[in-house]
C-alpha cells in the first residue's frame, strides 16, 4: 500500500476540501440513521390494536435524559403516541411522512455537497500527478530515454494516469464516505444489541480475507496489462514514424502481424482483469447476505426466547440498519478492487517519478553569465553502461574560434558535443569553461551560454514566430524578423499565407527540410549565444538548400565560439582546428591544409567525398 499512500499525499494538498467532504458525509449518514430510527418505532405504534397501548406509552415515565438507545426509543414512542392520540393516525402519518421527506432531502443534499467538494480533489490530484510526471520527464537525462521505449513512457503518462483517475480517484467518494457509513451504523448496532454485533465483527473480517486474496491476483494482471499497452503504443508510434519505409518495402503484412500479436496479448490480459473486477460486486453482495441471514437467525432466537431486551421492533430496526451497512461494504469492496488496479499504475508512474535525475545542479553550484576565455576537455572519457565511447579526450576551444569534429559514424563526435551542455556527464575527466568545472555551474546558466542546431530540425507544432522565439517569452516581432533574415529564412516565411504566424505542423511537416533547418538556425541566432554547437546541420539537405543553410551558418558563427560536427568536409575547411576521431579517440588534429599535407585519415576522407 506504500504506492497508494504516495497518491494520498497529493490528496492532502486539498485539506480544506477533504475536511468539508468528510463533514458532509458524516451529516449524510446521520440523517440516514435518523430516518431509520423514526420509521420503525412509528410503525410499531401505528398498528397497535388498543387505545390502552397508546395510553401506556403516553403515561410512560421516560425519566431523566441519558445517552442510550432505550431513552431515545422511549422518548420517540411517547412523542408519537401523543401525536396519534391528539391528531389521529392519518394526520400523524402525514406529519411523519413530511419529516421523513425533509430528513431524506437533507441527507441527499449533504451527500451532493460531499461529492461537490470531492470533485476538486479528484481532478486536482490527477492534474498535479500529470504535472509532476511532465516536470520529471524534462529533468531526466537523455540517457534515460535511450533505455526506455517512447511508447511505454506515453502509456504511463496517459493510460496509467487515466487508470488512477478512474480507479483510485473514482473510488475516493467511497473511501471517504463508506468508512464513515460503516462506522456510524456499527456504533448504532452495538448500542441496540452488542450480542448480535459480535457476529458482525467475526464474520466481516472473514469475508475481507477472501476478497483480499482475489485482489492480489487482480493487481498482478493489471500491472502486466500496462506493460502490454506500452508495447502496443510503441508499435503504433514506430508505424506512424516509419510509414514511408513500411510502404516502400511492402512490409504492411509483417507490421499487421506484429500489431495483432501485441493487441491480442493485451486483450487477453484485459479480459482476465475485467472478469476479476466484475467478481467483486456479486461476491461481496453474496457474502453480505450470508452474514445477514446468520444475524436474522440468531436475532430471531433472542427475540423469540424473550430473555433479551431486544424487542421485535428493535430487531427490525437493527436489521434495517444492518441492511444499510451492506451497500457501503459492497461499494468499499469494489473500491478496494479498483484501487488494486490503480496501484499497479502508480507503481509504473513511480518508476518515472523515482528515476535518478543523475544530471542536476550541485548544492554549491556557481552562476555564470558570460564566456570569456576557453573551453577545455581534460582527459575526458565516457561510457554507455559498459560500452566505451570516448577515451582520454584532451581538447581546448578558444573564445571566438571554430573547432570541427570529423570521423566515421560511431566515432564519438556527437557524444563529445553532448557532454558540453551536460546532456550526459563524462565518466571520468573534466570539462571546464573559463576554469570552472561545468558540473559546478548551474544548468540553466551553462545551457544559457549555448545555441544548438542539430542534424534533425526539431520544430514544435506551433507558429514560426514561437519556434524562433522558443524559450524567450518577451520576444518582439522586429527581433524575430532580424534573426530570420540572418538565417536566410525571412523570404520564404514572408511568402506564407500567415507569415510568421503560420503553423509549421507536427515536427515542422508543413516546411521543407531546408526551410526547417533555417528556422532552427534563426532560433539559435535569436538566442544570440556566445557558444554554438552545430551537429551536422547541412548533411540531410540538397545542394540548393545546403548553400542557403551554409550561408546562414557562416553568419551565425561570426564572432562566436563554435563546435561543429561535420559530415560534408567542404563545409569546415575554414575551421581554426579540425579534430579527426576514430573509435572514441583523437587520431589527427590541425587545420585543413595541415591535415591534407599529413596524408592521413582526413586526406582519405576528403578523397572519398571528392570521388563521390
Amino acid at each position: 500500500m506504500k504506492n497508494f499512500f504516495r497518491i494520498v499525499r497529493y490528496v492532502l494538498l486539498y485539506k480544506k476540501h477533504v475536511f468539508l467532504n468528510i463533514i458532509f458525509n458524516i451529516l449524510s449518514v446521520l440523517f440516514s440513521l435518523l430516518s431509520l430510527t423514526m420509521i420503525f418505532p412509528f410503525l410499531d405504534l401505528l398498528f397497535l390494536k388498543s387505545e390502552v397501548d397508546y395510553e401506556k406509552h403516553l403515561n410512560n415515565n421516560i425519566g431523566e435524559f441519558t445517552l442510550s438507545i432505550n431513552y431515545l426509543l422511549q422518548w420517540l414512542n411517547s412523542f408519537l403516541a401523543q401525536l396519534i392520540v391528539t391528531e389521529g393516525k392519518t394526520q400523524a402519518l402525514i406529519y411523519i411522512c413530511i419529516v421523513v421527506v425533509i430528513v431524506f432531502f437533507f441527507k441527499n443534499l449533504c451527500r451532493y455537497l460531499g461529492m461537490y467538494f470531492l470533485s476538486t480533489i479528484r481532478n486536482g490530484v490527477v492534474k498535479d500527478l500529470r504535472s509532476s510526471m511532465y516536470n520529471k520527464l524534462l529533468l531526466l537525462p537523455l540517457s534515460y530515454y535511450t533505455e526506455e521505449r517512447k511508447g511505454d513512457i506515453i502509456s504511463r503518462m496517459t493510460a496509467d494516469v487515466q487508470e488512477i483517475e478512474t480507479s483510485i480517484m473514482g473510488s475516493l467518494e467511497m473511501i471517504f464516505r463508506d468508512p464513515v457509513n460503516i462506522l456510524v451504523f456499527l456504533i448504532a448496532m452495538i448500542v441496540i444489541s452488542p450480542q448480535l454485533t459480535i457476529f458482525v465483527f467475526v464474520l466481516l473480517p472473514i469475508t475481507g480475507l477472501i476478497i483480499a486474496g482475489l485482489s492480489k491476483s487482480l493487481r498482478k494482471n493489471s500491472s502486466e496489462s500496462k506493460v502490454k499497452l506500452g508495447n502496443l503504443l510503441s508499435v503504433i508510434d514506430e508505424t506512424i514514424s516509419g510509414l514511408r519505409i513500411i510502404k516502400g518495402f511492402n512490409a504492411e503484412k509483417e507490421r499487421v502481424a506484429r500489431f495483432d500479436k501485441e493487441n491480442n496479448d493485451f486483450t487477453r490480459l484485459m479480459v482476465k482483469t475485467y472478469r476479476k473486477t466484475d467478481l467483486a460486486s456479486p461476491m461481496s453482495e453474496f457474502l453480505g447476505v450470508t452474514v445477514l441471514v446468520i444475524i436474522m437467525y440468531f436475532g430471531g432466537q433472542l427475540v423469540l426466547g424473550g430473555n433479551s431486551e431486544l424487542t421485535g421492533s428493535l430487531f427490525i430496526t437493527y436489521l434495517a440498519i444492518f441492511s444499510q451497512l451492506i451497500p457501503p461494504a459492497k461499494s468499499f469492496t469494489t473500491a478496494f478492487y479498483s484501487i488494486q488496479k490503480g496501484i499497479a499504475s502508480t507503481e509504473r508512474i513511480n518508476k518515472i517519478l523515482d528515476a535518478d535525475e543523475k544530471i542536476k545542479d550541485d548544492i554549491n553550484s556557481t552562476t555564470i553569465s558570460v564566456f570569456e576565455r576557453e573551453i577545455q576537455y581534460n582527459n575526458v572519457s565516457f561510457k554507455y553502461e559498459k560500452e566505451s565511447v570516448l577515451n582520454s579526450i584532451n581538447l581546448v576551444l578558444q573564445k571566438g574560434k571554430t573547432i570541427a569534429l570529423v570521423g566515421q559514424s560511431g566515432s564519438g563526435k556527437t557524444t563529445l558535443a553532448d557532454l558540453l551542455p551536460r546532456f550526459y556527464d563524462c565518466t571520468s575527466g573534466q570539462i571546464t569553461i573559463d576554469g570552472l568545472d561545468i558540473k559546478n555551474i548551474k544548468l540553466t546558466d551553462l545551457r544559457g551560454l549555448m545555441g544548438i542546431v542539430t542534424q534533425e530540425s526539431i520544430l514544435f507544432n506551433d507558429t514560426i514566430f514561437n519556434n524562433i522565439a522558443f524559450g524567450m517569452p518577451n520576444a518582439t516581432e522586429e527581433d524575430v524578423i532580424a534573426a530570420a533574415k540572418i538565417a536566410n529564412a525571412h523570404e520564404f516565411i514572408s511568402q506564407m499565407e500567415s507569415g510568421y504566424q503560420s503553423n509549421v505542423g507536427d515536427r515542422g511537416s508543413k516546411l521543407s527540410g531546408g526551410q526547417r533547418q533555417r528556422v532552427s538556425i534563426a532560433r539559435a541566432v535569436f538566442k544570440n549565444p556566445p557558444i554554438l554547437i552545430l551537429d551536422e546541420a547541412t548533411s540531410a539537405l540538397d545542394t540548393e538548400s545546403e548553400r542557403l543553410v551554409q550561408d546562414a551558418l557562416v553568419k551565425l558563427m561570426k564572432n562566436r565560439t563554435s563546435l561543429v560536427i561535420a559530415h560534408r568536409l567542404s563545409t569546415i575547411q575554414h575551421a581554426d582546428e579540425i579534430i579527426v576521431m576514430q573509435k572514441g579517440q583523437i587520431i589527427e588534429r590541425g587545420t585543413h591544409q595541415d591535415l591534407l599535407s599529413a596524408n592521413g585519415s582526413y586526406k582519405k576522407l576528403c578523397d572519398l567525398q571528392a570521388f563521390v
